[in-house]
């Protein structure tokens, strides 16, 4: 392809033994109503039937990178932008699909000035439900690092050579799993221009797995990201010590709310702690921890030795 024929829309799909997903995900962006895009699947050498999976399109638009990303998916993402020849790049997680219209509503927030544009999605798996990006007061350099990431990778079309200025993907093994939040970061602190839609124009992919071994491998990655940005030196002032400590102590509450969800209570009351020794004035991890006593009683009565009536 040369620059004369080059997409508007490059979209990068990272992959690893998702051929049971990827066909889907490749369907979704061939019938996409906006035609102009280049489809860039970065491959992780994968053992399973992605290589067919992708041939069996036979579109030139598709082209296939087998590449060994050593455990950092951060590594395929930047190894596909480096192959790009868009303009703008479309992100796609191989186990997540997009709705016909994503790409022909997106772009107008980007023709008319948006560096980057996000939105909604369906969650489908066990946590099913919309999900929405941003808004923009939640998008601000500020409001990342204080409340958190709101904005998710298969979400969110974005201006190429804007990423391309603050690095691309940082590939840091500490922050395996909260890369894109750290992107976000970057390209807020940049100014860029961030809009969000409430439009559902896709479907993301929650899966169940080793979700303790997880949340915490995403908790620690989340901290890597905070510390970077909000360094500990910060804390020899008063207000950076305790906006420091609140933050973590969103972490370590956000990850508590997920082991509960999934029954692992005793983990789940442990980082309830860990949150309220970080900052004891945030009231939801005390109402957790009043649900987690609550969960232990019933399960317990749930388990105690039916009693025999008086007349057995």
């Amino acid at each position: 392809m040369n620059a004369e024929t080059a997409p508007d829309v490059s979209v990068i799909i990272p992959t690893y033994n998702h051929a049971n997903f990827l066909r889907e995900a490749l369907q979704s962006v061939v019938t996409q109503s906006f035609q102009n895009w280049e489809a860039i699947v970065v491959n992780n050498y994968s053992d399973d039937d992605t290589i067919s999976v992708i041939e069996s399109f036979a579109d030139p638009r598709i082209r296939l990178e087998n590449f060994h990303n050593k455990g950092v998916i951060a590594a395929s993402r930047n190894q596909g932008i480096k192959l790009s020849r868009g303009r703008y790049l479309a992100f796609l997680d191989s186990d997540d699909k997009w709705y016909p219209e994503k790409l022909k509503q997106c772009l107008p927030f980007l023709e008319s000035g948006a560096d980057l544009i996000s939105h909604g999605l369906l969650r489908i798996g066990e946590a099913s439900g919309n999900l929405y990006c941003g808004p923009q007061s939640k998008a601000t350099y500020d409001s990342l690092l204080d409340k958190g990431n709101c904005i998710t990778p298969s979400a969110t079309v974005v201006r190429k050579n804007l990423v391309e200025s603050v690095g691309c993907y940082s590939e840091s093994a500490t922050i395996v799993t909260s890369e894109d939040y750290h992107l976000w970061i970057k390209l807020a602190r940049s100014g860029i221009k961030m809009q969000f839609t409430t439009e559902i124009l896709g479907e993301y992919r929650i899966h169940t797995g080793n979700q303790s071994g997880s949340v915490i491998k995403h908790l620690d990655s989340v901290i890597a990201v905070v510390n970077e940005f909000m360094p500990k030196d910060s804390q020899g002032r008063v207000k950076s010590y305790w906006r420091y400590r609140r933050r973590i102590g969103l972490a370590y509450y956000g990850a508590g709310r997920v082991m509960q969800k999934v029954g692992q209570l005793k983990k789940a009351w442990s980082l309830f702690l860990k949150s309220v020794n970080c900052w004891p004035l945030r009231l939801s991890p005390y109402i957790a921890m009043s649900l987690n006593v609550l969960f232990v009683i019933k399960n317990s009565r749930r388990h105690l030795p039916m009693r025999k009536s008086i007349n057995e």
